[in-house]
This record gives C-alpha cells, structure tokens and sequence, in this order.
C-alpha cells in the first residue's frame, strides 16, 4: 500500500535498512543506542532493522562497550563475508580484475596485459571473463555468491534500454561498444549477478570519495593522470561523481595533434603517451620494447638520477613543460567548479608523484583566479594503483546499499532479453 508520498512499506523497509547498512558501514562499528541519533530512526525501528539484518546474516557482533550505570552495550558491524564484489580496471595497458569482500578487503586478483595501443574490444571481453573465472576459483568462491561486477572503462558510458552500458571510447578506436551485452553474452555468471560499468576516472572519483583523500569534500575533482587523463566532478548535486573529458579541453590553438583526432588538447601534453612521445621527438632515449609504466620510470630516473649523475636537461624540460600544462588545465577546473580539493590519482600521476606535485600545484594556481585558488587544495590520491578496481567494485555495493541489502530477483524466464535479441541485430550478416 501506497502513502500519500507514493512510497509504500517496502520502500520504507528498504531505505530504513540502507540507512542502517550504511552507517555500519562508515562509520561501524556502533551500538544500537548509537545507530538511532546516526539514521534518524527510532528505537523501536534500531531493533527491529538490526534483526532482520542480522538475520540475514549482513550484520554481526563485534564486541561491546560500557555504558554510563548501565549493562555494556553490544557492538554491530557489517559482516565482511556476508556478500562478495569484483572489481575490474579497464586500463590502456592491462586488465586488473579483483574480487573483494563486502569490506572491500581484497581476496584474489588477476592481470591480462594489452599489448596493442587500441585495445580489442573481443580480447578486452576475454581478458574480463577470464580474470573473473581465475579470482573466483582462487578464492574458492561459487559464482552465485557475487553482488555484482563494476567494471571502470575510458570513455564516455551512456546507458540504453536495449543494449545496457554503451562505451563511446573515441581515443581506443571504440565506437558504441555494447560492452555490457558482450560481457553478459559470454559471462561465466549467473543472470542475476549484474554488471555495472562506469567510466574510470569516475570510480577512481568515487574512491577516493569514500575512502580515500577525497573524504570529508563536499566538492572535489579527482583526476585520473594514466596514458590518457580525465577527470570526475563530485558535488552536492552529483554526490556519485560525474566524469568529464577534461583531457580533450583545448589548451593550445593548432597545437599538438591528439588521438581523438583534434588539435591542441592537453592530453596531448599531459597524457604519459604524450609525454613519452614528446621526449623521444626531443631526442630522449626513450628505452625500446617496454610498456608505458617502465618507460615513464626511465625518464624520471633520467631527469632526476640519483648518485651525483648528471640530469637529462632533455627529459627534465619535457617534464617540467607537462607540469605546467597540468597545472593550467588545473586552473581551469578551479575557475569553472571551485572545488574544495582536487586529487591527482592513475598510475602515472602516482608514479610522477611528490617529485611533480609542487610545480604542478604552482602553475595551476598561478593560471586560476585569485579567490578560488586560496580556497582549493591539491593534493595526491591515497589509495594508490588500484583505485580504479576499488571505485569499480564500488558500483555494485551503491546498488547493494539502495536495495536495503537485497540481492537482485531472480530474472523471471524468457526465451530472449532484450540486451540478447539487440545484440544478435547489430551482428554482422
């Protein structure tokens, strides 16, 4: 039955048990007395979500504490084995797949390297239900017992009816892929669990949002510095982190050419493949048959050796003429969303590190507007490399969370879904 709001008693039920989840969950673990003040709810609802939750076997015990001339009061926190999650990083380099616990404590990975600059979307589909298949039977775990599969991709994510998650990757070569279908299509899990893609610096957003350098922030940018570089928007309004294509902002007229096919954008500056490129073009020696993340060390070990060598005035230059691109496409986002915070996380912004941050930090307040820039700090992410899987097995815990801790209903029959009979139609004849 429906109240004047529209909402009915499951629903109710529902947001009364999310609210409980997740307050365990963040901030866990509490006593009962504690979670009331926390949620909004009274006593009597504490009691009564608490016992379904334990029922169900998401909540457990974990110890007590003395209260004031009373009996101790029983501490509850969500059970870390109550539900299980994976993770996948689609990077421009390799596949990163994990499978986590409901704590997102990590209990098996597994790594597929892309050898080819333009990732195939078959070997891409492959690499992901192999990672899955491995992680799970390490860990000993039936497929059944997942929540859901986040899987972090570049590009823009749009969602359709028919098809799921549609990935329009512009700088890998991917044009509409129904990536969401292929993966169901072939995927050694059952219908019900589901899979949730989003784009990757909007996980890594939502990371670090959660559990990383971004906590506390009611208004952050967090930037994902990789081969590429892009960027996710948390505010109020878009509390889930909006990824934007920060990389393909205009920063020189009729400059460098960028492999979405435009001129001049800073991901044509700032990106390690560019950067990587533009100390070769300088007469870098930049170590042949390596992948990116070994080529990129060798170049900070040439332009800041250690041991009394000489730098390479070369690699030195091209590095410090990246930092301030940085910092001015930095500007940019100060002026336009003045952010509290913006952190610089991916694999390449970790591995440039402190070494890089001061200058980039003084050219991006140097090229911002007075009044904003005092107010924003810039700083380093915290979770390091695999921020991105923790972001990605993100998405299916936030719809864990919404569904009051529910797992998916099982699929009723059908001779063809939707997403199979879509796809069945784009196939080739």
């Amino acid at each position: 039955m429906a109240g004047r709001s529209g909402r009915t008693v499951r629903d109710l039920r529902r947001a009364n048990r999310t609210a409980v989840l997740q307050r365990l969950y963040f901030d866990g673990p509490l006593s009962r007395f504690e979670l009331g003040p926390a949620t909004g709810l009274s006593s009597g609802s504490v009691s009564n979500v608490v016992a379904d939750l334990v029922a169900d076997g998401l909540v457990e015990e974990a110890g007590s504490v003395g209260s004031d001339g009373g009996r101790p009061r029983t501490l509850l926190r969500v059970a870390p084995a109550s539900g299980h999650l994976i993770g996948v990083d689609v990077g421009e380099t390799r596949v990163r797949v994990e499978l986590f616990d409901l704590t997102l404590t990590e209990l098996a990975r597994a790594e597929r390297p892309l050898t080819q600059q333009s990732p195939d979307v078959e070997a891409v589909v492959g690499h992901i239900h192999e990672g899955v298949a491995e992680v799970l039977d390490k860990a000993g775990l039936p497929p059944g017992r997942l929540l859901g599969v986040g899987i972090g991709v570049p590009g823009i994510v749009e969602h359709t009816p028919d098809l799921g998650a549609v990935v329009h990757g512009q700088t890998i070569g991917w044009d509409a892929v129904p990536l969401e279908a292929l993966l169901r299509s072939g995927s050694p899990l059952p219908d019900t669990v589901p899979h949730l893609i989003d784009n990757g610096a909007k996980t890594l957003g939502q990371a670090e949002m959660w559990f990383g350098a971004g906590r506390g922030a009611r208004n952050a940018v967090v930037v994902l510095f990789g081969s590429g570089v892009g960027a996710s928007l948390v505010t109020p309004d878009a509390e889930q982190g909006r990824a934007v294509e920060w990389g393909h902002l205009t920063v020189r007229v009729r400059g460098r050419r960028c492999r979405c096919g435009a001129s001049g954008c800073l991901e044509a500056y700032a990106g390690a493949e560019s950067l990587l490129a533009r100390w070769r073009e300088e007469g870098g020696r930049v170590p042949g048959g390596t992948d990116e993340e070994t080529a990129l060390s060798a170049m900070l070990a040439a332009a800041y050796p250690s041991g009394g060598e000489a730098a390479d005035p070369v690699a030195l230059a091209v590095l410090e003429e990246t930092a301030e691109y940085l910092g001015a496409g930095l500007s940019d986002l100060i002026n336009l969303f003045q952010p509290e915070r913006i952190l610089i996380g991916g694999w390449a912004g970790l591995r440039l590190g402190t070494r890089f941050l001061p200058a980039v930090r003084r050219h991006a307040v140097s090229y911002a507007l007075r009044h904003p820039a005092q107010k924003v700090t810039v700083e380093l992410g915290r979770l390091g490399p695999d921020a991105v899987t923790v972001g990605a097995a993100i998405l299916p815990l936030a719809d864990f969370f919404a569904r009051g801790g529910r797992r998916p209903d099982p699929a009723p029959a059908s001779p063809a879904p939707a997403w199979r009979t879509a796809l069945a139609e784009r196939a080739p004849r």
